[in-house]
């Protein structure tokens, strides 16, 4: 298996108080962060690291956002950002929205929010969040909600594969990734196509 990679996230904001509160949410939240309170070396973090999506802010009165904005859209023109504000304005939304920012958030950031966002972003950017782990977990409740419906315990499925309890078991919890083999003799016990365990990654 492969090793799990999570998008790695750049905090840019120059109050410190505010990156240091986002950074701590994030980690929380299972994402890689680092943080930047100079917004006009951005591009130069942004050489030096390997950051998939970028959080900024562009609150009025800190024009050095919408440079920062700007200068990565120069440097990379397909890095997801999502820009933030302490003041909502129609004015900078349009102009975030002019330079490709995937979102525009009103600070102080609302928890539930900002992973919703965050979750749109790795879907739409194709980002990787621990590759591995999210495609055995999704395997795993397809083929149990399956077999439930059907319904089945695993003893009857490890009977119809011939397969152990414990590797059906192991799977549905997503503890073990499924062989191809495998999953195409579940396929057939449970009468779907084998992309079915797919269809929610």
């Amino acid at each position: 298996m492969g090793k799990a990679q999570q998008p790695n996230i750049l905090v840019v904001d120059s109050d410190e108080g505010s990156t240091m509160e986002l950074k701590s949410m994030l980690v929380d939240a299972g994402y890689s962060a680092g943080i930047l309170t100079e917004p006009e070396r951005v591009v130069e973090e942004l050489r030096t690291n390997r950051y998939q999506l970028v959080i900024l802010d562009v609150s009025p009165g800190n024009p050095a956002g919408i440079a920062a904005l700007q200068a990565i859209r120069v440097f990379d023109a397909d890095l997801c950002v999502i820009a933030t504000t302490g003041l909502a304005s129609v004015e900078m939304a349009v102009e975030t929205m002019k330079h490709q920012a995937f979102h525009y958030l009103q600070k102080p950031l609302d928890e539930e929010e900002l992973a919703m966002v965050l979750a749109e972003a790795v879907k739409a950017k194709g980002l990787v969040i621990n590759s591995d782990a999210h495609v055995n977990r999704a395997v795993g409740r397809r083929l149990r909600e399956c077999r439930q419906s059907q319904p089945l315990t695993l003893k009857q499925l490890a009977n119809r594969t011939g397969k152990s309890v414990s590797l059906l078991s192991q799977i549905e919890l997503g503890k073990s990734a499924a062989s191809v083999s495998t999953l195409n003799d579940l396929s057939n016990a449970l009468g779907v196509k084998m992309t079915f365990f797919f269809e929610t990654v």
